[in-house]
This record gives structure tokens, sequence and C-alpha cells, in this order.
């Protein structure tokens, strides 16, 4: 075979490209992933388990199984079809009771020889104290429970199973890497007085609540405002936010988010790295606020949980 000294070098040639191409690229990936503090990433990954924990909790979101809207008068409520509220489950007797609404005020009346507990006691009539009035009122039959809860002046009863499939075959929330760009200062610009805005909810009515003022950011040089809901003295606020990834690769109708109160110097820090779906996003018998108009960003922010199955 004769000797191709042309052949030869341009074989070394690509030997030495692509040991580059390979050393490069490592070289860029070892840069980037130590970018990130080990700290932090275990900070955000601490608090995903403990939001793992609460929405996988047997009376957690993910045991929602029911929602019954109440009408004035009596509610009759079992497995058969001929109650007014037919809880969707098979673990109840055919005619329960019945829940009493009137002027705004719930009872209820169980059955002789259904065994509903509250706290551990049977019960046979009680008036049931609603999710507006603090802490409400909490019956139970076996693994369901149930309680009242008010929106606008309509009154509901919310049904969870802690045998429910959805919790038990939880496989976690896909979320986008952690990246501390999305770890922001803002600026605290109060309202003086403290104003209320108008946040609509996913069922179709609208609850007024306050706002303290404005978180004020920048994000690649450019400045934006978030309306957080919660009032001056709170150690949290609460920021209901929507961004161009709504739809295709987070929940269509935004994200929830948490931050800490500004501190004396006025400022606090907006991590969007723990910004997490909301109750509807896993169960369509939530009731879930929405995003304000002023708190839609007009940008990607590819950071924190992803959409969950195909939402609802």
């Amino acid at each position: 075979m004769p000797f191709n000294i042309h052949k030869i070098f341009s074989f070394l040639m690509w030997v030495f490209l692509s040991f580059m191409v390979i050393f490069l690229y490592s070289c860029h990936s070892s840069q980037k992933s130590s970018s990130v503090e080990p700290a932090y990433i275990e900070e955000i990954e601490q608090w995903y388990q403990r939001r793992i924990a609460s929405l996988t909790k047997p009376d957690g979101w993910l045991s929602l199984v029911g929602l019954y809207w109440l009408k004035e008068g009596e509610n009759r409520f079992g497995a058969n079809p001929q109650n007014d509220i037919v809880f969707s489950t098979k673990k109840v007797p055919q005619f329960m009771g019945a829940f009493i609404l009137r002027d705004s005020t719930v009872k209820v009346k169980i059955n002789p020889g259904v065994e509903v507990f509250h706290q551990g006691k049977k019960v046979q009539q009680m008036i049931l104290r609603s999710d507006a009035d603090g802490k409400p009122t909490v019956l139970t039959y076996g693994t369901l429970l149930w309680y009242i809860i008010k929106r606008g002046d309509r009154f509901a009863v919310r049904l969870k199973d802690s045998n429910y499939p959805a919790r038990k075959e939880f496989q976690g929330i896909e979320r986008f890497p952690v990246d501390p760009a999305w770890r922001v200062i803002a600026r605290f610009e109060p309202y003086n007085p403290p104003k209320t805005i108008s946040i609509p909810t996913i069922i179709g009515t609208v609850e007024e609540e306050r706002c303290p003022g404005a978180l004020v950011f920048e994000i690649n040089g450019k400045t934006y405002r978030l309306d957080p809901i919660g009032d001056p003295d709170d150690k949290q606020l609460f920021i209901i936010f929507a961004d161009q990834t709504n739809g295709t690769e987070t929940y269509g109708a935004g994200r929830f988010l948490y931050v800490d109160a500004p501190g004396p110097d006025g400022t606090t820090v907006i991590d969007f790295n723990k910004a997490y779906n909301p109750p509807c996003a896993f169960t369509p018998y939530a009731t879930c606020p929405l995003p304000p108009d002023q708190n839609y960003l007009p940008i990607r922010v590819t950071a924190g949980e992803k959409k969950y199955g195909k939402g609802h």
C-alpha cells in the first residue's frame, strides 16, 4: 500500500479537532454546573420536598375527589342518584343525611346508623363552619373527609379521599433546571394606603384582595412589576403571576409564588425557582385564583414547576 502523508495528516488533524471539541465542551459544562452553588441547589430541593409532602399528604390537593354546590334549603347526600348531592364514590351509604343551608348558615343532619365523625365523636347534627370562618369543620367517614367552603355568596362541600389514585400514583412534577439568574432582588414600592386588587377565579367569581405595594425588579436590563397579596405586617406575600410559558411549558392559568416581606432596606427576593402550580393543575375540583392583568410578565420565566399531566 503506498505511503500517503496527506491522509495521515488529515487523520491526525481530525483526531486533534475532535479532542479539542470534547475538551472545550467539558470545560463549558463544568463551568456552567459550578456556577450554581451546591447550597443553593440544596435549598431549592428542600423547598420542593416540602412542597411535595404538602401536596401528597392524606388530605392534600391530590386527595380531592369532589366539589358540590349547595342550594338554599335541604341538600340530601349519599351514593344514591336520588340525592341532591351524589358523592362520586362507592364508599358511602346510599342515604347519609342532609346539608341544610339557610341564611348563610350550613347545618348537617346525619341519618341514624351512619357513622360520620367530627374530631373522633359521632355526629348526629351540627352547624358547620366554612373556610371563610377560618378553620372549617371537618367531617369524616372511613377514608373520606369533607368540609364547607364559601366562594362569594355560594357554599359548597369539598370532598377528599386519602386513598384516591391520583394521590397514590403521584410521581412528582417536572421542573426547569435550577438557575440563580431567576433569583432576583425586588424593590418594594408601598401603596399608601394599601389598595384592593381584583382577583378573578377559575369558577368565574372575582375576589377583592389587599395589596400592600408593588414589587419592582429587573430581568436582563428591563424593569417589571408584580402586585402581591397580603397585609403590610405579613411575614410573607403571595404572588399569582402569568408569563409566556403558560399553556406550553407551564400550566395555562399561571403559577403561584411566595416571597418574604421586604426588609428594613425595602427590598426582598423573588425566587422564580420556587414558582409552583396552583391546585387546579391537578384537579378539576379546586377553585383557584387567576393572575390579575397587571401580573402578566411579557417574558418566558423558565424556572420553577412545569405543567403537570394534561392539567385542568
